[in-house]
């Protein structure tokens, strides 16, 4: 059966499949949607940094939170692709990410 007119929006496989999936390769860093943001939920009360949004392996995510852990002067941990570190460091954080070339954007308040 023909279309009238051509338009077939879902029409390939190709065009259903989402980019950015789990075998894609990480975008560039300056096209990746990093948020920075100050938390509390599920931390007992403490006040940690979450930085989610970098899509690069658990390894290169290591280095980049070993590198926030040094500038900011604080402790840190990887999970479900989450980079959260202890306290209020949304400042160093911020600039840290900007020095290593991605685009971050603070996220709530």
């Amino acid at each position: 059966m023909a279309m009238k007119g051509g338009w077939q929006e879902f029409s390939r496989p190709e065009s259903l499949e989402r980019s950015g999936g789990p075998g894609a390769p990480p975008s560039p860093k300056a096209q990746q949607r990093v948020r920075v943001q100050r938390t509390k939920a599920g931390k007992g009360g403490k006040l940690v940094t979450a930085i989610t949004g970098l899509e690069a392996p658990e390894a290169e995510l290591k280095t980049v939170l070993k590198q926030l852990k040094a500038v900011a002067g604080t402790g840190g941990t990887v999970k479900d692709g989450v980079i959260e570190l202890q306290g209020d460091q949304m400042a160093p954080a911020l600039a840290a990410l900007e020095k290593q070339g991605y685009r971050p954007k603070q996220a709530g308040g």
